[in-house]
């Protein structure tokens, strides 16, 4: 018996700028299949599935669904063992949640691969402390059902940026969070967004950038309590 044709892949899999992206957004918002072919993406957001298909240079169809409590988000399904056998090799697997410890990127596309998981699991925040009128707090953080994960991604960051965040486990609930303020959160903002014209979700890149705004035009002054940012 002639053995089948071999798999034809959908993506091509090359590391890139795009494609570390795409990961990214596959390690926080992404499904492997159990049937070891199928992969899916969810997000509430459809400007992210545009995205994340143009990252892949795949066509796919971008479809509605509804959560159990009615919120709408849009998703897109596509077949291609070859990828899937990848995504598996480098760290990602069915209901992965809570079971993922690591993901294997280039160190020269982890913080593109870092800004995918941003936009999928990550979120910015800031505000005037009341209680010290010039200080200006500015946070990031990662949030995951898999403290291990979160150790990894901190130590990565770590070793080449040199900041260290903070992370956070909470009693009764299941998930951590990995936390980056003040200067270091500046830093990592510089990573993550390190030129011009690179893969992102616009909405969180742009709340971020308002920040920074205000960061930029306090220019010695402080950022957090006691703390100062000269750029």
């Amino acid at each position: 018996m002639k053995p089948g044709p071999k798999p034809r892949g959908k993506v091509q899999i090359k590391w890139s700028a795009d494609f570390a992206y795409a990961i990214g957004l596959l390690t926080a918002d992404g499904c492997l299949s159990k049937d070891g072919r199928h992969i899916d993406l969810t997000s509430k957001d459809k400007p992210q599935i545009t995205l994340f298909k143009k990252c892949l240079s795949i066509k796919t169809k971008t479809s509605e669904k509804h959560s159990s409590t009615g919120n709408l988000a849009y998703h897109t399904q596509f077949g291609d063992v070859l990828f899937y056998q990848f995504l598996q090799s480098i760290g990602l697997s069915p209901a992965k949640s809570k079971t993922i410890s690591s993901v294997s990127i280039p160190k020269k596309y982890f913080f593109d691969f870092l800004r995918g998981y941003f936009d999928g699991d990550g979120c910015s925040y800031s505000y005037f402390d009341p209680v010290f009128e010039k200080s200006f707090r500015f946070y990031i953080s990662f949030i995951t059902g898999s403290p291990a994960y979160l150790e990894w991604l901190q130590n990565e960051i770590s070793a080449i940026i040199g900041i260290k965040g903070s992370l956070n486990h909470f009693r009764n609930r299941p998930y951590a969070q990995l936390k980056y303020s003040k200067r270091e959160a500046v830093e990592l903002y510089k990573a993550m967004y390190y030129r011009e014209g690179l893969p992102c979700l616009r909405r969180k890149h742009l709340k971020i950038m308002k920040s920074m705004r205000i960061i930029n035009a306090r220019r010695g002054g402080e950022i957090g309590k006691h703390a100062s940012f000269r750029s």
